[in-house]
């Protein structure tokens, strides 16, 4: 009976300070330094109203008054970083070559019309500007920007040219980089602690059994931006008919962890921002601002911009 009585008092105490903890993190983790603070970010520049990642779409989101670009970089064969998605040039240039095999001068340009990965049958058609940048022009152009960098491939050469980069040009207060993949974001974080990391897919899955566990409020997090999926957007992406009732489940239950209003709460309360991609309708800006996300990625800077001023949502201070 007194043993019982022990344990149950034990897991009673332990709850009540992990709830508190939960909602007061400053008690026990010093809260980080937020350089910046971005509720509106341009994916790809906006691949939704200009080519994605070009300069065309980094300046139209920088005059609409984005606080952020999210850019993809690759390592040319000449050792040039370059600003562009895909590994291979087949669906950006239609040519059938990778990018690591090819010098900067032998790029392609980047074709007329590209699908918008993250909008059901949507095209976007380009002007005049179809050349893939480098990284270093989109320093050049906007040295007070915030940059997202998405590091594309696990190569070393990459990670330490970035950082170079962003070394150069005085932008690690302004820089955060990382991948999905934790081998990369840990190259990343070697490579230069001063740059902001990006919790790679497994940490996020770490970090979802912290927060159900009640252990989240007693663990450090070397992180400073938690940048996520809105697992519910899949039905808008694919027809009703196509998702197996299966996916359908799998889907819904990923939304209800991961979209949790206590974990954002909690992570912003420690200075860790939290950014939901791809979003490019209404309903989902709202539905990721209630929840408490610092921003919203979005292909559509123009539409998210105007429903931020409607809603009267602005940067924080």
């Amino acid at each position: 009976m007194c043993a019982a009585i022990y344990v149950l008092s034990t897991v009673t105490g332990y709850v009540l300070t992990s709830a508190l903890l939960l909602k007061c993190p400053g008690l026990l983790h010093r809260k980080k330094r937020e350089t910046f603070l971005s509720r509106h970010i341009s994916h790809r520049g906006g691949a939704g109203e200009n080519l994605e990642n070009t300069m065309a779409a980094f300046r139209h989101a920088v005059d609409i008054g984005t606080d952020m670009l999210e850019l993809d970089c690759h390592l040319t064969k000449d050792g040039q970083v370059v600003v562009v998605h895909d590994a291979n040039l087949q669906r950006v240039c239609g040519v059938d070559a990778n990018i690591r095999d090819t010098p900067y001068a032998e790029l392609p340009p980047y074709l007329c019309r590209l699908g918008v990965t993250f909008q059901k049958e949507c095209f976007c058609e380009g002007g005049e500007d179809k050349r893939i940048p480098l990284l270093r022009d989109v320093f050049d152009a906007f040295p007070d920007i915030p940059i997202n960098i998405d590091i594309k491939v696990n190569n070393d050469a990459l990670i330490k040219k970035v950082s170079e980069l962003v070394v150069k040009y005085d932008r690690e207060h302004l820089t955060v980089w990382g991948n999905s993949r934790s081998q990369i974001v840990k190259k990343c974080y070697k490579e230069n602690c001063h740059i902001p990391v990006l919790f790679s897919l497994p940490r996020v899955l770490q970090l979802l059994g912290l927060f159900y566990t009640g252990l989240l409020p007693f663990v450090p997090l070397k992180e400073q931006f938690l940048e996520i999926p809105m697992p519910s957007i899949i039905t808008k992406l694919k027809s009703p008919n196509s998702l197996t009732r299966s996916q359908r489940l799998i889907a819904w239950l990923a939304d209800t962890l991961l979209m949790r209003k206590a974990l954002f709460q909690h992570l912003t309360a420690r200075g860790i921002q939290v950014y939901i991609w791809v979003l490019n309708d209404e309903e989902d800006y709202r539905r990721a601002f209630d929840l408490g996300a610092t921003g919203v990625m979005t292909d559509f800077p123009t539409r998210l911009k105007e429903f931020m001023d409607r809603n009267g949502i602005s940067k924080p201070q």
